[in-house]
């Protein structure tokens, strides 16, 4: 299969998004091509495999089991993303499971190949890290969120942070290509399930938000800011 030569557009939060064509060609060159459908387990939590998966395409949902059994939503990831570098870079098992929400190409690298390749080209080392960073403030961020804003505010902090990360702007509107169920985000939220759907109601009605299949679209990014408490 063809190694992609690195000249896409990706997030900027994302880790090939954060490289220079240099180095993002020499990442994009380790390792194989995968596919997944959608509903696909890529990485299972507990596992003690080491491989990264770099998404090229796609949306992925990753998950984790509590204490009581239940199944938590802990984040969404993108192509231009990583998962499964906890593991490479610490040796213990999965701490996840990561479930394909679409179609999802990617390329399976092994952590030795990752490793040898931070080693090489320090800028690689850095921005995994910073992506690392990031996603630990994200968390840190929704924790202090539990306990400083209702339920709606939560859920339009989220849909802005997804849209600013993921988002597609279409016709004056952003589309996050990942379709999250009610439960899923009411477990991101930390909210009732029939809270989540009383507020996705009232984001409708209002005019903010439209929910598709495997689509979700935000009609007015700015107003949603202002209701999440966000600065533009």
């Amino acid at each position: 299969m063809d190694v992609p030569d690195g000249s896409e557009e990706w997030p900027a939060r994302s880790l090939l998004g954060r490289l220079t064509a240099p180095a993002r060609r020499d990442l994009l060159g380790l390792g194989t091509e995968v596919r997944f459908d959608a509903g696909d387990v890529l990485l299972r939590e507990g596992m003690d495999d080491r491989h990264v998966l770099l998404l090229l395409s796609g949306f992925v949902k990753v998950t984790a089991t509590v204490e009581n059994g239940e199944t938590s939503l802990l984040a969404v990831r993108a192509g231009g993303d990583t998962v499964g570098e906890m593991a490479a870079m610490d040796g213990a098992a999965r701490s996840a499971t990561v479930t394909a929400c679409s179609p999802v190409t990617a390329r399976s690298v092994r952590d030795g190949a990752l490793r040898e390749l931070m080693a090489r080209r320090s800028e690689v080392s850095v921005a995994l890290t910073a992506l690392v960073a990031d996603r630990l403030r994200w968390a840190n961020r929704r924790r202090l969120d539990f306990r400083g804003y209702p339920a709606k505010v939560r859920l339009a902090r989220v849909l802005v942070e997804l849209a600013e990360s993921y988002g597609v702007p279409r016709a004056g509107k952003v589309v996050i290509g990942s379709r999250l169920t009610q439960p899923e985000l009411a477990t991101l939220v930390g909210a009732a399930e029939t809270t989540v759907h009383k507020v996705l109601r009232e984001l409708r009605e209002e005019g903010l938000l439209e929910t598709g299949y495997r689509a979700t679209t935000i009609r007015d990014l700015r107003e949603l800011q202002r209701l999440a408490d966000l600065a533009p």
